[in-house]
């Protein structure tokens, strides 16, 4: 899959963590508190954030195992608990390949973000499957679903969010992705594998303070709409300056949306 930057995940990571939507995670908790301890697998780990954030809600006796294929990003997520009972180990997977190693052995709870609005259908489907043979609950968080709005507005707002959502279905390593349509293509096939599904909105809200993420964001839509539009340069240039100028003049706000979603497998443990 395709990897990302140290700094960009560690800029992100507080946004993630605020924005995770809070009922998706309750039920989360709630499905897990009776359990004495509980293994977990993280599914594109990166350094470590979705344990960071959510270890807390979990029982005090953890055992994680961190999934993924970036070498310089699995020596970041390094296991450091401060309590007794918790433990972390690192596993180098491509999960695009061998999805499978990664879930074998005992697993109480999946968890991945950022994820799955970069697989393919067919990912997703092996995905799903796999997780409902093992009768495997999956919380999966901060999944892209093309929902974008800037302040002050810009006439190539539209343009620009069309092409950065047809540049997410391009393929990220798994084959073509399913960008937008991830979270409901997920929530359907789970529960079409006799899943209940909790699901709720995690959105990024930017504003005047967030001058480090937004421009890290809008530099980003720059780069995705010159690599994969017939936009003419200067047309993404003047968009990209008059966004620029409204985040240092603390005009700029941007809502980006994601969803999260808890799946629980019906009848089972």
């Amino acid at each position: 899959m395709s990897g990302f930057s140290v700094d960009w995940l560690a800029l992100r990571e507080p946004y993630d963590a605020q924005a995770r939507n809070p009922t998706v995670l309750d039920a989360v908790a709630a499905a897990v508190a009776g359990h004495p301890s509980i293994a977990v697998v993280d599914l594109a780990c990166g350094t470590g954030s979705t344990m960071r954030s959510i270890s807390s809600r979990l029982p005090s006796h953890q055992s994680w195992r961190l999934v993924d294929n970036d070498l310089s990003l699995l020596s970041l997520a390094a296991p450091f608990f401060p309590i007794a009972g918790q433990n972390a180990v690192t596993v180098p997977v491509d999960i695009a390949r061998d999805l499978e190693a990664a879930l074998d052995g005992g697993v109480d709870l999946v968890t991945t973000s950022s994820l799955l609005d970069l697989v393919s259908a067919g990912w997703l489907e092996r995905f799903a499957t796999e997780s409902a043979v093992r009768h495997l609950p999956v919380y999966a968080a901060l999944t892209y679903d093309g929902r974008v709005t800037f302040e002050p507005h810009d006439v190539l707002d539209p343009r620009m969010t069309d092409i950065v959502n047809r540049h997410q279905r391009g393929d990220k390593g798994f084959g073509p992705a399913l960008g937008p349509t991830a979270a409901p293509a997920a929530i359907t096939r789970f529960e079409g594998l006799n899943y209940a599904v909790i699901q709720g909105p995690s959105d990024w809200v930017l504003g005047p303070g967030d001058d480090d993420m937004q421009s890290a964001f809008v530099d980003g839509w720059a780069g995705a709409a010159r690599e994969s539009s017939d936009l003419p340069p200067d047309k993404i240039i003047g968009w990209l300056e008059r966004r620029r100028d409204h985040i240092a003049s603390g005009r700029s706000s941007i809502r980006v949306g994601h969803v999260d979603f808890f799946a629980r497998p019906i009848n089972t443990r």
